[in-house]
């Protein structure tokens, strides 16, 4: 008994230093895919982009960053979490340094294909760590704090790549290309990290393994109501969230004149309030748990609350100040992280842990298409020259459509069961 005591004490204090060292693996994919909208208009002066061209950017990371999440979760399934994210991380960090070499469009196309195929992986594999060391009450705040790296990234992003375009040429290349060979280091230097570091937690609560049977299928999940709900709710919510991630810049410098000074000192706001938002869902639902609250309840509380926050985006095209057009971003980027904890979440609620990497992996299929189908919409709506209002519009409904969605397709939130037909 005092052994097993002091194993679940060791285990207790590595928990909390494992989904930092993850934190700090989604903070470098999400300054990695900020590269390329902070840096683009550097870039356009060696390599023309043009509003659909962009978009046709956006897309071909958001495909294979979908397909990978499926693929990404396949591969965990089967390999294990230490293997699966060391070769995830590795391969999307060589991807991002790759931009560095692109001498025109289609280079950058490959580069961004190979980003998302990468980087696909790496919330399937961060969901499964988290599943493995924590049990189901502490999952959505732990999710919360990993979650809370997609702010980090992107914070440190506008003032890291200022910074790096600031300094001019160096070796005889163009700026920009040194923000994609910096930002790719240190996706490697994590990897060595983690090789180093993790290992399978030992077994110390009785809910963070849960029994699992044969692993179902992905017909068998998507026959399932609740996972088809799930799924398309995140492909709505996801559409705004990437519209504004890869669009955000672009629609700043354009509509209301930043500069590289500006966006080194206050295009980060946004991306610090959607940190904040990532630690407060996840609270939020983790403190209606220990209060009594069923996990159905406090998971809908803590999403009806964030899809609340979303609607404010209508306001920006007529606002001409820019504080309150980082204003109304930030509380949507607030609103949006605390959302995508909780719905991040919800596969670990609904799935057992053989069935977790298949379904965080539908789940995020179905974003990044939910991304694509919004950025193109957005680089249609500009080259056709009816600007950003109808695109943020749009935007600023989707998540509470998706949050209504989870409550028709989920009345109830708790474990699914899946079972094979006997063969005669």
């Amino acid at each position: 008994m005092e052994a097993m005591t002091q194993v679940r004490a060791i285990a207790h204090r590595g928990r909390w230093a494992i989904a930092a060292m993850i934190t700090v693996a989604i903070a470098i994919s999400y300054l990695d895919r900020q590269t390329l909208p902070w840096a683009i208009k550097y870039i356009e002066a060696d390599i023309p982009i043009g509003n659909q061209t962009k978009a046709v950017l956006d897309s071909a990371f958001l495909a294979t960053y979908g397909l990978m999440y499926l693929g990404g979760g396949w591969l965990l399934d089967r390999v294990g979490t230490r293997r699966g994210f060391l070769a995830i991380m590795i391969f999307w960090s060589l991807a991002c340094a790759s931009h560095g070499l692109a001498g025109g469009i289609a280079a950058l196309v490959v580069s961004r294909l190979l980003l998302g195929v990468g980087e696909g992986g790496g919330f399937p594999a961060a969901t499964r760590a988290i599943a493995e060391w924590f049990p189901a009450q502490r999952r959505a705040a732990a999710m919360g704090l990993v979650n809370a790296g997609t702010a980090v990234g992107a914070v440190i992003a506008p003032p890291l790549i200022a910074g790096i375009l600031a300094y001019g040429d160096w070796f005889g290349l163009s700026s920009w290309r040194w923000v994609f060979f910096v930002t790719g280091a240190f996706g490697l230097g994590w990897a060595l990290w983690w090789f180093a570091t993790y290992r399978t937690p030992p077994v110390v609560d009785s809910d963070t393994h849960e029994a699992d049977g044969p692993a179902p299928t992905i017909a068998m999940l998507l026959a399932r109501r609740e996972v088809r709900g799930l799924v398309a709710a995140k492909f709505l919510s996801d559409g705004a969230w990437y519209f504004y991630l890869f669009w955000l810049p672009k629609y700043l410098f354009e509509a209301h004149g930043f500069d590289l000074k500006q966006a080194a000192t206050i295009g980060w706001i946004p991306y610090a309030a959607s940190g904040v938002g990532s630690l407060c869902g996840g609270w939020l639902s983790s403190r209606l748990l220990s209060s009594g609250r069923s996990v159905n309840a406090a998971r809908k509380i803590a999403l009806g609350l964030s899809a609340t926050c979303m609607p404010w985006v209508m306001l920006a095209p007529t606002t001409g100040s820019i504080a309150a057009i980082i204003a109304i971003f930030s509380l949507a980027f607030f609103g949006q992280q605390s959302w995508s904890t909780l719905v991040m979440t919800l596969p670990t609620d609904l799935a057992p842990r053989s069935a977790l990497g298949r379904l965080a992996g539908l789940v995020g299929l179905g974003g990044a298409f939910g991304g694509i189908v919004m950025g193109q919409a957005a680089g249609w709506a500009l080259d056709a020259g009816l600007g950003y209002t109808p695109v943020l519009t749009v935007a600023a409904t989707l998540h509470l459509i998706a949050f209504a969605l989870i409550c028709l397709a989920i009345p109830r939130i708790s474990r699914l069961t899946f079972m094979r037909k006997a063969v005669p």
